[in-house]
This record gives C-alpha cells, structure tokens and sequence, in this order.
C-alpha cells in the first residue's frame, strides 16, 4: 500500500469542485447566491456558450475589502458564520467557503470588488502568486469564470450541448428572479439580453414578473396566498387548476428564499391537488416557505438543494392544509377576468340548498316560466336603468358569477349570460363535483365508521412497523381500523373502514404504514373513500340529454357557485368555461 500523505490544496479543491460544480448552471448558482448575500440590489448573469466559455456575475452589494480579496479565494474561508451556534441558524444562502476557490480550481477565474466609499475597485486573478491590481468597476463584486473544466478534460467531456447547459443556467435564473422578487435581475446569452426583470416591490410589480418569467396565461390564472402558523408562513400563488402542466417544469418552491428540491415539498402540494387536477397533468405555483431557520437544516447537500426540517410532520400538514384550502375557497368570481366582481348573496329569495340538484321541487311548476317570473326582470338585471320607471331599479339584486341560464344545448351543456358574457357549463361534470363535496362533507360530519371482519387478518410486518402500530393506534381507530399487535412482527386487523370493506384491507394498511414511515402521515385512507365516493357521485349526477328547465338550470348555476373545488370536476376536468365578449367579438369579427 502507498504510505498515507496529505493531499495537495490544489487536488482538495479539484474534488471539493467535483461536489459543488456539476456543471456551468452550478457556478451561476453559487455567484448569484454570494451576491444575495452581499445585500445586492441588482444582479447581471452574462453567459457565453452556455457558460462553458464564459460567466460573469455582476452586482451592486456591499462589496470585499482589497486585503480580504485573497482570503476569499482561500479554503473554508468565509464571513457568513464564525461558530457552531451560527451554523444551526444560518440566514444565507452560502455558508462553507467552498464556492469560490472550487470553481477557481477548474476554470480561469478573476475578482474584482469594490466596497461602499472606495477610492477604487481591486481585480484579483485565482492563482497563487497573484495580487490584487486596480478597477474601475462601480461599488459592488464582479466574477468572471473563464474556460470551465479546460483542465479537467474528464469532467469537460459530460457537458451536455451549449443550448442544453444554457437551459439548465435559465431554469436557475427564473428560480432566483422568483425567490428575490425585490432584486433586479439581468440575463445576457452571447450579447444577447435575454431577461431584463426590474425590482418588484409591489404586488402589480411581482405579478409583472410573473408573467414576464412564467408567461401571461400563467399570471391570469393565480391564487394569492399568504397563511401564516405561528413560526410557519406561506407566501406565493397556486395557479388554478384548469392551468395545468404535462410536466412538473412549472414549479417553483422556496425556503427562506432558498430554492430546494424535497420529497417531503412535493408530496404536500400533490395530495393538495389530488381531488381537483386532471389525471397525470402537474400543478403550477409559485410558493415561497419562511420559518425559523433554527428548525431547518440547510447543511446535507453539497449544491444546497435538499434541506432537513426538523418538524417534518408539522411542515407537510402545514402546506397541505394551506394548498387544500387556498384551493377550496376558489370561486367562479375569482376564475373570472372581470376586476372587482364579486359574488353576491343580496338575491331577494333564498338560494337552493340542497344535496345535488332537486329536480323534484321543480317538475311541478311551469317549465316554460320566464327570469322576470323568477328573478324580477333578467333585462332589469344585466340593466338596472331598464326597470327605473317601474320602481325595481332600486331593489335589483347584483347579478351572480354565472349570471341567468339561457338554454341547454345537445342535453350536455347549459348557456347562460353573465356580466361578462357567455357561460358555458358541463351539466354532468358540475352536478358531479356538486354531489361529490355533499357527499364528503356528509361522511366527514357522521365521522367514521367501523365494519368488524368476519375472519381477522393476521399478517406479518416488520418490527419497526408493529412498533408504529403500537404507538399511533388512536390514529388507526380514528381512520376506522381496528388492528392490534400480536408478536413482535406480527399484527391482526379486526375491522376496517365501512366504506372500504370491498378493498384489500391487508394492502390498504401496509400503504398507510409505509406512508407514516416515509412521510409521519397518510392519507390513503381518504383517498381509497374519496374515490368510491367520486365513483358514487357520478353514477348520481345528472346525466347527458336530460331535458332540464330555466329553474333547475339556474339552481345548478348557484350551486357551482356555492361549492367548494366547483370549476372542475372530481377527475380535475373544468366544468364550466367563460367565454368574454371580446372572445366572441373576435370570432365575428366585430369591430375590424
């Protein structure tokens, strides 16, 4: 065996660059943090050949002192913590000393500074022998990395093409554009300015980012959230679910302004989405997550992606329960680009409240009774100054979302005029969603209940996973299971959810078992009970062709209006769709 020896610093940098330089989107990263970090106000990212020729970080922050140029080009060297307490309550977003001398060590790198009042910038290039010569930059830091990996040809080799490494450097710019909303940001490919985002301080200045980084559709189709839990605060906006993705590259997700990647994150938002997205489509959001940064643990991964909470479970059910309920309280008037309009509950008679549509209540009366017998004048509605000589103009209720139904169509699809145009309702998909969320709320307020085996289940598990069932088995008899332990790996289920007596009991408890060990809860159960009762709810709906009156179609119209989760059905198609006059005035041509 070779005798034990000390690595040359040079070869120590070569590997600690192994870890933190993937590729030339890694180097964007750890400049643009450093720069964060300094309290810059504006950011430049200048690129050539997908960064592998060339990257230059320019920014206006506080900027380091000529003689601690060379420190900062030094192992471990940093001012961002200076002891162990420091290290358990990081606020920034670099924190190792790594960056700057990893990437030194596999590229032609220069630094040039200039701190507030100084007489001069000083330009430091990255090798041993080298000291610091004047610049004229402005106060602020610059970093230029020259030739990436022209020494470690093995490393050069897996870079991928200069429009795929180019990508890989715009999907982390749009992450530190949307994390730091009230940072300037700049982004320059071969001379060409590709993104030029001002500071955004205001709520119109964000949503302009938005829409310059996620594109306009996306921007007009957002839920503001703010929901704040003791030390947790969540902050952003979820589009609506009718914009959807095929791909999850649409998905944005900070921690104290810090861009992670972590399965805990992603598996909140989707059970959030479940009920109301369609099959294998992806949400968009963009949410940023502030907590107390001692109960996060920011130090297990080289490239700073993955972080640990410290309260896993409290964070998941935290995120789930604010989605969920952001999502929930969505309603038509919100899916409605029509600012300021609000729902209304002034009507001058009580709403239909019951479970899914009543037809019965209808079939009675005249099928061919027209608004004005319903709800004054429906002329009067859309213009109040109509009716002002008949004296209704003063009492006139407003008019709801989605407005008065006009007529059926094909037996599938209600009409119906609002203030803003023309509503076009899926009957079958909206009476669906209507009955699928009484449904729950019925089976939620009647708690759940038991159906006792008539042969118990025995079965053998793991002993980690009999000790779960020992220590959470109030949780199992609040989901409606009745299962205890026999052995140290062995368990016997006596009784099962009601609902859910046709299942696999054996293979529906191992799922929640394996879901508590990876994520401290589940929902398998609500998700096996939602969907017989999604399943329940479509067999109930009313179905395609069924002749429907003026009433029963205007108590549709104010059921969707009333329900949670209504602007899609339970497998997250819409079920309803507004069609604005300027839409229709373009198919016709009106007005060119």
């Amino acid at each position: 065996m070779p005798q034990i020896h000390t690595l040359a610093s040079h070869l120590v940098n070569q590997i600690a660059a192994g870890e933190v330089v993937e590729r030339p989107a890694s180097v964007v990263k750890e400049l643009v943090e450093n720069s964060l970090d300094a309290g810059a106000g504006a950011i430049t990212v200048e690129i050539e050949a997908g960064g592998t020729r060339m990257i230059r970080i320019s920014d206006d922050g506080c900027g380091i002192e000529q003689s601690e140029l060379n420190s900062a080009l030094a192992r471990h060297a940093t001012s961002k913590i200076s002891s162990l307490e420091d290290l358990e309550n990081i606020a920034s977003l670099g924190f190792r000393g790594e960056a700057l001398p990893s990437i030194a060590s596999v590229s032609r790198l220069s630094l040039a500074s200039r701190v507030v009042d100084g007489e001069c910038a000083w330009r430091l290039q990255a090798r041993d022998d080298d000291v610091a010569v004047p610049d004229s930059l402005p106060q602020g830091t610059q970093v230029e990395v020259l030739e990436l990996f022209y020494n470690v040809p093995a490393r050069k080799k897996f870079l991928r093409t200069e429009q795929t490494e180019y990508k890989h450097i715009e999907t982390l710019f749009k992450n530190m554009a949307l994390s730091h909303p009230t940072v300037a940001f700049k982004l320059i490919h071969n001379q060409k300015v590709v993104y030029q985002l001002p500071s955004a301080r205001g709520l119109d200045d964000q949503r302009r980012r938005l829409a310059q980084v996620c594109g306009k559709e996306f921007a007009q189709s957002l839920v503001e959230i703010d929901i704040g839990d003791e030390d947790l605060r969540l902050q952003g906006w979820v589009a609506l679910p009718t914009f959807n993705r095929s791909q999850a590259d649409m998905q944005y997700f900070f921690v104290n302004q810090r861009v992670v990647r972590d399965k805990l994150i992603n598996h909140a938002v989707r059970q959030a989405y479940q009920d109301v997205l369609f099959h294998g489509r992806h949400p968009a959001y963009v949410l940023s997550l502030t907590m107390d940064a001692r109960e996060l643990d920011v130090n297990v991964h080289p490239q700073k992606h993955e972080v640990r909470f410290r309260n896993s479970r409290r964070v998941h059910d935290f995120l789930f329960r604010s989605l969920h309920q952001a999502l929930a309280g969505v309603h038509p008037e919100q899916q409605i680009e029509s600012p300021g309009f609000a729902i209304s509950q002034t009507l001058d008679r009580p709403l239909p409240d019951q479970g899914g549509l009543n037809f019965s209540q209808f079939r009675n009366g005249d099928r061919g009774s027209n608004l004005r017998e319903q709800m004054q004048s429906y002329a009067s509605l859309l213009n109040p100054a109509a009716d002002a000589g008949n004296g209704v103009a003063g009492d006139t209720p407003q008019l709801p979302p989605l407005g008065f139904a006009l007529a059926q169509l094909k037996g599938i699809y209600i009409l119906a005029e609002n203030a803003d145009g023309l509503i076009v309702v899926d009957m079958h998909a909206a009476h669906e969603r209507i009955v699928y969320e009484r449904m729950k709320q019925n089976v939620d307020e009647e708690k759940v209940i038991t159906q006792p085996l008539l042969v118990p289940l025995t079965f053998n598990v793991s002993r980690s996973e009999a000790d779960l069932v020992e220590e959470k088995i109030e949780f199992f008899s609040h989901l409606g299971f009745a299962v205890e332990r026999l052995g140290p790996e062995q368990l016997r289920l006596r009784a099962v959810p009601a609902l859910l007596k046709n299942a696999d009991s054996e293979q529906l408890l191992r799922d929640v078992l394996a879901d508590l060990v990876e994520h401290g809860r589940s929902q398998r159960v609500q998700e096996f009970q939602n969907e017989l009762l999604s399943t329940m709810a479509c067999h109930a709906a009313v179905r395609a062709n069924r002749q429907l009156s003026i009433a029963e179609m205007n108590a549709l119209l104010r059921d969707i209006e009333h329900t949670e989760r209504s602007g899609q059905c339970n497998h997250g198609r819409p079920t309803w769709k507004q069609l604005g006059l300027e839409q229709l005035d373009k198919l016709f041509l009106r007005g060119q």
